[in-house]
């Protein structure tokens, strides 16, 4: 059984964090990033080119994740693949041995390194949730009858600062109706605005992780506030990157602060560290994790 899907459903709380494949053939540095936090997370996302920039595939960087006992969670986006690949892909991570599945619809392509790709978007992400329970049930999606079932535990992604904030709720009820069994959310930096997006949610009944970027300066804040939607990083949090002559210093404090603030009303984190993993051990320590 998945260890992720076990802490969860025991009611622990849980860290989740978060790698990227290279851009290249080179995995040793995302490895490693791994190999520094593996004793202090449940499990580690692996991103599929996220924010539509071309890199290696989350597949074969999961496979090496289990290969080294650390659990993974598989990002598979419908923007790049149509639903045969789609199909495909849930299958093989399943041969693999590899059982947390993150559906993402994706960010659009003009948004990359490579904006004149043409997206597929062939399903969204509720209906790649609803793939995955039909492949669990022994047919594809055109009917045909599997030789195997896989086995999955599903998340989705919710943005709890996003606005206007009721499609992000009405997405989120028909992803729960489709099988998804946890959730991960876009950075989180505005608990009070967290606490009230969980109260409007808490009739779902599903455990939900609370996103968690490390700022890296008051320009990466300012870039979030202007170009990722539903993200709002404080003007104070801004300000106190701004003036820090200890940039890392600052930033650990002010992660470690919204772990606090935001332990108390989920059911864990999922930490998104950019490249900073080897941080993410002090992290927790001084939360108290």
């Amino acid at each position: 059984m998945s260890k992720l899907k076990e802490s969860l459903e025991k009611g622990k709380f849980v860290i989740t964090g978060e790698i990227a494949p290279p851009k290249g053939t080179d995995v040793s540095k995302c490895l490693h990033e791994a190999e520094v936090i593996k004793d202090r997370v449940v499990a580690v996302n692996v991103t599929d080119l996220q924010s539509s920039v071309m890199k290696a595939g989350s597949l074969v960087v999961s496979k090496l994740l289990l290969d080294r006992n650390i659990e993974p969670v598989f990002q598979l986006t419908c923007r790049d693949r149509n639903r045969l690949a789609l199909q495909s892909d849930l299958l093989s991570v399943a041969i693999l041995g590899v059982e947390n599945v993150l559906c993402l619809t994706g960010d659009f392509t003009t948004l990359g390194d490579h904006p004149e790709a043409k997206p597929v978007f062939d399903l969204d992400s509720v209906q790649l949730i609803n793939t995955a329970k039909t492949l669990e049930g022994g047919f594809d999606m055109a009917g045909k009858p599997l030789e195997g079932n896989p086995k999955f535990f599903l998340g989705a992604v919710v943005n709890p600062g996003a606005v206007p904030l009721e499609p992000q709720l009405i997405k989120m009820e028909k992803k729960v109706k489709a099988g998804v069994r946890f959730f991960q959310t876009q950075a989180v930096y505005e608990p009070e605005k967290f606490a009230a997006f969980i109260e409007k949610v808490k009739h779902l009944n599903v455990p939900i992780m609370a996103g968690v970027v490390l700022l890296k300066s008051a320009g990466m804040a300012k870039f979030m506030n202007a170009n990722v939607a539903g993200v709002s990083v404080p003007e104070a949090l801004i300000d106190r990157m701004q003036k820090s002559t200890d940039k890392v210093k600052t930033s650990i404090e002010i992660t470690v602060e919204l772990i606090k603030e935001l332990k108390g009303l989920c059911q864990g984190i999922h930490i998104m560290p950019l490249g900073w993993a080897d941080k993410i051990p002090e992290i927790l320590e001084q939360a108290g994790i």
